[in-house]
């Protein structure tokens, strides 16, 4: 937060923040770990670019957010009623 965010977030006194330059913080901030972005997923999902009639994809955005998690579960659902390889 920049000081003038601070200076203008309702309640909040920077007189009375904690030193978290004194006591044990900075050996605690220092040994912090951080995490940034998603969490790792065992089977991550791949990018690709795929072409699609202009009815089908119609068809899936209108039911909104998530289409394409729509169209994955819809192909594979037709996957596993197709016989071994």
């Amino acid at each position: 937060m920049s000081e003038s965010d601070a200076a203008t977030a309702p309640g909040f006194d920077p007189d009375t923040a904690p030193d978290l330059s004194q006591g044990p913080w900075p050996d605690r901030l220092d040994k912090a770990k951080v995490a940034r972005g998603r969490p790792p997923v065992a089977r991550p999902k791949v990018s690709t670019t795929i072409r699609l009639s202009q009815d089908v994809i119609d068809h899936f955005r209108a039911g909104g957010r998530g289409w394409q998690t729509r169209i994955d579960e819809v192909l594979r659902e037709w996957i596993e009623k197709q016989p071994a390889a």
